[in-house]
């Protein structure tokens, strides 16, 4: 296999751009003179396993003469599980190269951070007792407050930390940020409470325990505890609700259910339950959240590409209905007011705004979203499902990851390879299946077990950051780059979002596809959790090839989403299958999640007042100043829904499609999808207006006192002629006259 990597063009172990060792612990003396070799000449190292990369690192920076990773940096690539231990493991030597080429990459340009900031100031909510043990596993690094919100359980007798009563009304926030009100409605002030225990043994129903909270459903109105306590005056049952508001960098809930309903719960807060063990985790992550934090801003805004709203009108909600974090909200009305599916949009258990609410506001008269960075995790589906390539991501962004996949797409195919594959997966979760079944494969192979087979040899794993980070652009520009097949593989990283968003966008290709001709199952969602789904994995691996294209194009991914569609899209229909058989005048797309489309005009019901030409923000829709015409661009529709959504005679519908007529060009070009006869000025016949639109008006008009005789007529006549017979008509009430 070495040997056949050495005559791979781009993809040799020793012709490599960048040297390769195949390593493993036992062999560190060799890695030790390949990092000597490769300092010598200034190049990168690349070392085809990952198991021992730290142990790598460390004797890399205890080598004499081994320039460190800041000079020149190490990359590391799987090649065992990935390739070498499947079945068939001896045709794997395409997809090592491909792995190869793709490893000598340079990195991707760095991106922006978001920074967090935590003094440690900490909130434990829940009972007395659990809250209690809580802090003591935390007191020791952090600044502790605990809010107790039901009776029961035991409170330390000593006041370490400040201890707060009531019921949780709102939080907010993110870490070092968070916004929380309780409503305190017991009649014990905790802050007062000297825990001497007179209430409780003067109390004779029982109504208070050692959380020294009164159970008003047993309490039957004594008051002996109130002149039990009357010297530290800690008991008021008169004492009207109080509201309070603090702010906190760390919260940890132990209540049943959380205070946040989303997926992805905000950093910094962590709701455990009365599960112990994802107690011990969270306790773990809380001690080393003090001091400052930085993280990638994932995404990139552009307001001008949004198709979210124009004047208060909503369209396209995609972004903020995926968003499993919450971290993407309305800004319609540009005053940050909700509107229609976005209401369910804002960060927090009541739907207020976080605290210091950022992101690329909107601007101008169209309207848009907002995102806050700090809420935001990184998943990308946004990205994925924005029809308009208004969001997109940017870790990395679509080019370097478009080079990527290009990059071993070629190689694969210059070392031999047929029936590319790609599989992408997340860099963790996904990472760690793909090597349990290389290991199981080889397990099973060494015991002689009918088990198995690993990764095919026509399987190209890809880790990202994120699989629901990489839409229906990257997938088409794959598939016209020479991939017969895009798999993505889910884990319960994904939220349930993702799965649905990524099935509609997959559903949309797979039919671009099989309208173009090419047979089989392009596109696949994969699911599998933990070692348990092996051998579905597996099995899911196996499946046949579908058919590619003909010819791999060599275009390059743009930053522009749009328009790597539309080069990928011109590049399958050329080389499409079924141009041979028949001529296809369009291509029928799901009616959710399709970023091409048409739009059907009801003409009994428009009356050309062009309102939609206003709301289309992809200048798809225009008008011409030359006659009363509705036309339309189909290339730049994104079916956001704006202009049916904005029309007042409801005339509007979307036809989403993708059009084929005279070889894709006409969806490029201008057509016009509605017209109607000019109505003509009846003073000087120039045309004003549409005949429809001013018989309706006459119509309405008709009765009303102020449009009467030359009233009336005036209504028939051009602005211009309007001003004039308004200036000439001696019984023409005018304001000089008054």
């Amino acid at each position: 296999m070495a040997k056949a990597l050495a005559q791979t063009p781009g993809a040799s172990t020793d012709g490599l751009d960048t040297p390769l060792s195949l390593l493993c612990r036992r062999e560190a003396q060799a890695f030790q003179r390949a990092a000597q070799h490769s300092a010598s000449l200034a190049e990168p190292l690349l070392v085809g396993c990952t198991q021992e990369s730290r142990l790598f690192l460390e004797l890399n920076d205890q080598t004499e003469g081994a320039a460190g990773t800041q000079v020149r940096p190490i990359h590391f690539v799987n090649l065992r599980e990935t390739g070498g231990w499947s079945r068939d493991g001896s045709a794997a030597t395409p997809k090592l190269a491909a792995l190869i080429a793709a490893a000598q990459l340079p990195d991707p340009e760095p991106v922006g951070t978001v920074s967090y900031r935590s003094a440690g100031r900490c909130l434990v909510i829940g009972g007395a007792e659990a809250a209690e043990r809580a802090a003591a596993l935390l007191a020791d690094k952090l600044d502790l407050s605990l809010l107790i919100d039901r009776p029961g359980g035991e409170l330390a007798q000593t006041h370490g930390h400040p201890v707060y009563s009531g019921r949780l009304t709102r939080l907010t926030g993110w870490l070092g940020a968070f916004d929380l009100q309780w409503q305190s409605v017991n009649p014990i002030d905790l802050d007062l409470c000297t825990r001497c225990n007179a209430c409780i043994d003067a109390c004779p129903e029982g109504a208070i325990d050692f959380s020294y909270q009164v159970d008003l459903g047993v309490c039957k109105s004594h008051r002996d505890c109130v002149r039990a306590c009357e010297s530290a005056g800690a008991i008021d049952f008169q004492r009207e609700p109080q509201t309070v508001d603090e702010r906190f960098d760390l919260v940890l809930d132990l209540r049943d259910q959380p205070a946040f309903s989303q997926h992805q719960l905000p950093q910094g807060y962590f709701h455990v339950g009365a599960d112990q063990a994802h107690l011990v985790k969270a306790v773990l992550a809380l001690r080393e959240l003090s001091g400052e934090f930085d993280k990638p801003r994932f995404f990139s805004y552009r307001q001008s590409l949004c198709a979210h709203s124009r004047n208060q009108q909503i369209g396209c909600t995609a972004c903020i209905d995926v968003c499993s974090a919450r971290a993407i909200r309305s800004d319609a009305s540009l005053k940050g007011k909700l509107t229609g599916k976005s209401r369910g949009a804002m960060p927090g258990a009541t739907g207020s705004a976080g605290p210091g609410l950022a992101g690329p506001l909107a601007q101008g008269q169209g309207g848009g979203v907002v995102v806050e960075p700090h809420l935001c995790v990184g998943c990308g589906a946004c990205s994925t499902v924005c029809p308009s390539g208004a969001m997109s991501f940017a870790y990395p962004g679509a080019v370097d990851q478009g080079k990527r996949l290009r990059t071993m797409l070629t190689a694969y195919a210059k070392a031999g390879g047929r029936s590319a594959a790609l599989m992408l997966h997340s860099q963790a979760a996904g990472s760690r299946l793909i090597d349990d079944l290389g290991r199981a494969a080889r397990s099973d192979r060494r015991s002689r077990a009918i088990g198995l087979n690993g990764v095919p040899a026509r399987v190209l794993p890809v880790a990202v950051w994120h699989t629901a980070s990489i839409g229906l652009d990257l997938w088409l520009a794959a598939i016209a780059q020479g991939a017969n097949q895009v798999w993505l593989l889910l884990t319960d990283e994904e939220a349930p979002e993702y799965r649905q968003a990524l099935t509609e966008q997959m559903a949309v290709a797979e039919a671009l596809l099989q309208g173009l001709g090419y047979v089989g199952e392009h596109f696949k969602l994969i699911e599998a959790r933990d070692a348990r789904d092996l051998p579905a994995l597996d099995a899911a691996l196996g499946a046949p090839a579908a058919q590619g294209v003909g010819r791999a194009a060599s275009f390059a991914v743009q930053a522009d989403k749009r328009g790597t569609l539309e080069l990928a899209i011109d590049h399958l229909f050329t080389h499409a299958p079924r141009l041979a058989e028949a001529a296809v005048e369009s291509i029928a797309l799901p009616a959710v999640g399709s970023p091409f489309g048409s739009l059907r005009v009801d003409a009994a019901k428009c009356t050309m007042c062009l309102s939609c030409v206003g709301a289309c923000p992809e200048s798809a829709l225009l008008d011409n100043p030359e006659r009363p015409q509705l036309r339309f661009i189909e290339k730049n529709c994104v079916q956001c829904g704006l202009c049916a959504t904005t029309c007042p005679e409801s005339a509007i519908s979307l036809h989403p499609r993708l059009w084929l007529a005279d070889e894709g060009k006409a969806r490029k070009s201008a057509r016009v999808l509605h017209e109607v006869a000019p109505y003509a000025c009846v003073r000087c016949a120039k045309p004003f207006g549409t005949l429809r639109a001013i018989e309706s008006m006459i119509g309405k008009l008709s009765g009303h006192p102020a449009f009467q005789g030359t009233a009336a007529e005036r209504l028939k006549m051009c602005g211009d002629c309007r001003v004039i017979a308004l200036h000439t008509d001696p019984n023409e009430t005018r304001i000089t006259d008054l």
